[in-house]
């Protein structure tokens, strides 16, 4: 394998994308990328009229779906980055790896399915679809920053004091400032999965986002969309440490909670619910087997393939869309005044939740892949070219370099290469959580078969194929580690947060 210093056209990271971009280009007659919608174009132009005219008068208590949107983040990535720091310190056995592996390979809003048949809308939902797999998520960062930290100031007070003390005073110390700054990205993210959440019936902005949406009152959904933009926006000014302990107090007393639990429901739950039909029934192994084969074949299978299909579509155009866009907040393109267009683009458009994203172009151009492809590869596009856009800032040129499309050709993004294509593989694996979840919104990824199942009270079949899903996830997110270090691609997790965080 060529070393790092190869050139650019013989690289055999170049190879690799070429491989992927042939993948993709394979995938596109076996993708319905059709618009179905009658007048499109009308529905777009009533839409960005809703722009000019914002409102908030016919929503009603858009400040408390605000207050709840902020109150199940809070909640939910606090309790999630405690239960994480706990399982970094075990991180390094195998099976607690593993159990974080399919715990973070199921979406939020999976986790909300599921907790809905358990719960009802209780706020328990909504903390635990949030909180669960924000652990295991955080069991993995955490455990990899104490991995990559320096542990000389550990190793050596260790000599003269116990494990505990030596990390407490020694270790955590040197490492702090990259856990707060991690926790403060998944606070963001946490703000985006709190307000989806409104979608499956918890009252945040996502439940008055969908009904202004499915209304068609465009002024509503503009005006709500913006003020999410501005909380994203200001998250560095009202996110101080010292105010978070009160934030944490309020919460709790934000959250509505009409609904209590049923214990008969949880019990119902995990002794029939969940239970496979051949089973309850005692057909024995032989019913399961022809069970769970119909399941495989009519829901499951055509499930995994459009979800790969639209995977593999999805990456390919985010990374075009990141090597389009990365040049708008790049001193070396761009002047203060033209960045600052540029910033503002890309926040808004890698604040956008995907699904949000999903739903408005579904509501334009009707159920296909199209809308998916699109808002898959707006939003992840972004954020890499808000990544690669902070690096490029950090490369020195000569004082006679050249300008222009030279520059971008020929000297940026040869030096880039590498550094995008850690992103964009690192991304690759949430790209397919975030695939097979958009099937809620009836394309037919594994998410439609899955959301069809619980809509029909098949709850059985709605577990096997979640299960499914997870192991898809995994599965990518372990073939996108291994491409990473056979080409020796290293994200650099600690940088990655730095930059996306601009901390």
């Amino acid at each position: 394998m060529a070393n790092n210093n190869a050139p650019y056209h013989r690289s055999p990271r170049w190879t690799v994308s070429w491989i992927f971009i042939a993948v993709a280009i394979a995938c596109v007659p076996f993708a319905d990328l059709s618009i179905t919608t009658y007048d499109p174009w009308a529905e777009l132009s009533r839409l960005f009229g809703g722009l000019l005219q914002p409102s908030l008068v016919a929503v009603e208590k858009p400040f408390v779906a605000l207050l709840q949107t902020l109150a199940f983040a809070l909640l939910g990535v606090t309790a999630g980055s405690v239960i994480g720091f706990g399982f970094a310190q075990l991180f390094h056995l195998r099976g607690v790896r593993i159990v974080c592996a399919c715990i973070r390979a199921v979406h939020e809003l999976f986790w909300a399915l599921i907790f809905l048949q358990i719960f009802g809308l209780h706020p328990l939902t909504g903390l635990l679809a949030i909180g669960l797999p924000y652990a295991a998520t955080f069991a993995k960062v955490y455990a990899e920053i104490l991995e990559e930290g320096d542990r000389r100031s550990y190793d050596l007070v260790r000599q003269r004091a116990g494990p505990i003390s030596a990390f407490f005073y020694a270790r955590l110390p040197d490492l702090w400032q990259h856990f707060v700054t991690y926790t403060g990205y998944r606070l963001e993210c946490g703000l985006r999965s709190s307000a989806v959440l409104g979608f499956v019936g918890l009252p945040t902005l996502g439940y008055y986002l969908s009904t202004a949406f499915l209304e068609g009152a465009y002024s509503e959904v503009w005006a709500l969309l913006i003020l999410f933009y501005l909380v994203i926006a200001s998250l560095r000014y009202w996110l101080r440490p010292k105010l978070l302990p009160i934030y944490l107090l309020g919460a709790p007393f934000v959250i509505a909670n009409d609904s209590e639990i049923a214990v008969e429901n949880i019990t119902r739950f995990f002794t029939q619910d969940i239970v496979p039909l051949p089973l309850r029934n005692a057909e024995g192994l032989p019913g399961l087997w022809h069970w769970f084969a119909d399941l495989f074949v009519t829901e499951a299978l055509p499930g995994i393939v459009s979800t790969l299909l639209l995977t593999q579509l999805a990456l390919i155009l985010t990374g075009v869309i990141a090597m389009l866009w990365f040049p708008l907040i790049s001193t070396l393109f761009f002047n203060r005044f033209g960045r600052l267009f540029g910033h503002l683009f890309l926040v808004i458009m890698r604040s956008t939740p995907e699904y949000i994203l999903a739903f408005i172009l579904l509501i334009l151009w009707g159920p296909s892949m199209l809308p998916a492809v699109i808002a898959l590869s707006l939003h992840n596009g972004a954020i890499i070219a808000h990544l690669m856009g902070r690096h490029s800032d950090t490369l020195a040129l000569r004082v006679d370099a050249i300008t222009g499309i030279n520059r971008y050709s020929y000297e940026v993004v040869p030096r880039l290469y590498n550094q995008f294509l850690a992103f964009l593989f690192y991304r690759w694996e949430i790209i397919q959580r975030e695939t097979a979840i958009l099937g809620i919104l009836g394309i037919t990824t594994l998410g439609f078969y899955i959301d069809s199942a619980i809509q029909d009270i098949r709850l059985d079949r709605a577990m096997v194929l979640i299960a499914i899903t997870a192991a898809l996830n995994v599965g990518i997110d372990a073939l996108s580690g291994s491409i990473r270090s056979r080409l020796r691609l290293t994200s650099g997790l600690q940088q990655v947060v730095a930059e996306s965080t601009g901390r």
